[in-house]
């Protein structure tokens, strides 16, 4: 069906106005009444973030999204397009896009006047109608609002007063659509106060000279909480004028962390090689996140980005990908090894407070995949304290484990061994394979290592049995032997 393409038809077809608000809000209500996914793509906001926000566009407010980094924010504000209608018609040949039946620019209003029902009507999308713009503190009036173009004022002879010699700035140029600025406090205050009128009296002023523009248009932010005290504030008049305020929060369970993980790797490489990530390593992945976000050598005020466990994955199968193709093997699978090979994922992703970086990033990174192991054990093996049958230590149920390293045994293991090599070095260890096949057999359809390697980490964690490292190269020993040869390295 073709659109309307003068003002003329564009009357004749029946077409009503709307102003975005209203749009939106009679769009979701659609879309609620009909049970369609409102957000789709957003994973653990259903019963939190969602109805904040839900409610906010029902109330026809502008609304504000506070949380620290990588809590979606930006892709909730960039999801508000699907509530805009398809399309809607425009002037064609103005600066901003203007309403037709109900132009606010004096562009539009002397067109509509000279050309009437001939004036040009274009169709503009929902996408087109979305800017947003992150703030930085050399964001300028001009950039927001607009400037007088005194070169336009000489070449058409008008006066600087005169509207038609203004350049508009980003947020009058999304007029009749949703505008978004990130980092909002990092805006500089004498800036924000050009925003205050624009979302209560619709007037701006450019260089002096007052304009009345009643802008339709829904504004939204983001801001972290840290950024109030590290770098700038919300002015309290701002702030009065955002009519709602929701609070986003990261994962609140291993299964929603999972599943966002899931969502934003891609696991297809288009790879000659066959990347296997069983249930049992994707919770060791979250873990390390939760770890982090619970960790008292990391800053808790500026938060645990999602993004972590995403980079954390990848780093991980580019490893398993990578010792398959150098073993000229089809499929891979995950190890312990492979979260100490992708380190830089997290020790960039991490701000340290002063014991995080006395210890250091790597050290710091260790430690928490230390304690994520800890807790993936721990959920799926006896602890070692206390799984001890009657009759004490001797009849513990690591107790073949644990004589098979005090008989001077030793398991040598690098991230870039052969799936058969690091196979049989795991099993030479008395029990070890059994235990993991009995408490892993739910989580691990194919047992190739990793849960025997989980299990030997898990017991040097509770401290049962040491381990060596220099470089990738990891070897688990027996505890007492470790301690006479530090012991010998001090004397020498």
């Amino acid at each position: 069906m073709d659109l309307p393409s003068t003002l003329g038809a564009l009357k004749q077809s029946g077409y009503r106005r709307r102003t975005v608000k209203e749009e939106m809000r009679s769009n979701l209500l659609s879309r609620i009444k009909n049970g369609e996914e409102l957000f789709p793509g957003i994973i653990g906001y259903g019963k939190t973030v969602i109805p904040g926000i839900v409610n906010a566009i029902l109330s026809k407010h502008d609304f504000i999204l506070l949380g620290l980094r990588g809590q979606a924010k930006s892709r909730l504000l960039r999801s508000l397009v699907s509530f805009l209608d398809e399309k809607i018609p425009v002037i064609e040949g103005t600066d901003i896009p203007d309403d037709p039946l109900e132009p606010v620019t004096k562009a539009g209003k002397l067109l509509v006047a000279g050309e009437k029902d001939d004036c040009p009507v274009c169709w503009t999308s929902r996408e087109e109608r979305f800017n947003e713009k992150l703030a930085t503190p050399d964001i300028t009036i001009a950039d927001l609002i607009g400037d007088i173009d005194p070169i336009k004022a000489a070449r058409e002879k008008k006066d600087l007063s005169d509207e038609e010699v203004i350049h508009f700035g980003i947020v009058p140029r999304t007029n009749r659509g949703i505008f978004a600025l990130n980092e909002l406090p990092d805006l500089p205050s004498r800036i924000q106060v050009g925003l205050l009128n624009i979302m209560e009296e619709k007037d701006i002023q450019i260089r002096g000279f007052p304009l009345r523009l009643p802008l339709d248009i829904c504004m939204v932010y983001t801001a972290n909480p840290e950024d109030y005290t590290n770098r700038g504030s919300i002015i309290t008049p701002l702030k009065d004028r955002i009519n709602s305020q929701i609070i986003t929060h990261y994962p609140e369970n291993l299964g929603e962390a999972i599943r966002i993980t899931e969502q934003e790797v891609r696991m297809d490489r288009n790879s000659t090689v066959s990347l296997q990530m069983p249930r049992l390593f994707r919770e060791l992945i979250e873990e390390v996140a939760f770890s982090a976000r619970n960790s008292e050598y990391v800053d808790q005020k500026s938060g645990v980005s999602a993004r972590m466990s995403i980079s954390l994955m990848e780093n991980v199968l580019s490893n398993m990908e990578r010792r398959a193709l150098i073993h000229k093997e089809n499929t891979s699978h995950p190890r312990i090894g492979d979260l100490h090979a992708a380190l830089p994922a997290i020790t960039g992703k991490v701000e340290l407070v002063y014991e995080g970086e006395k210890e250091g990033n790597v050290l710091v990174a260790k430690k928490l995949i230390g304690d994520a192991v800890k807790t993936v054990f721990r959920k799926y093996f006896p602890v070692p304290e206390y799984g001890k049958q009657e009759g004490g230590n001797e009849n513990s149920m690591y107790k073949r484990i644990l004589e098979w390293f005090s008989s001077g045994n030793a398991v040598q293991l690098t991230d870039d061994l052969a799936s058969r090599d690091y196979h049989l070095r795991l099993k030479d260890v008395w029990d070890l394979e059994k235990l993991a096949d009995l408490y892993l057999e739910d989580v691990l359809e194919h047992n190739d290592g990793l849960g025997m390697e989980l299990l030997l980490e898990g017991l040097h964690q509770h401290s049962m049995i040491s381990k060596k490292e220099s470089g990738m190269h990891v070897a688990y020993q027996d505890m007492l032997k470790s301690m006479f040869d530090q012991f010998e390295r001090d004397e020498v």
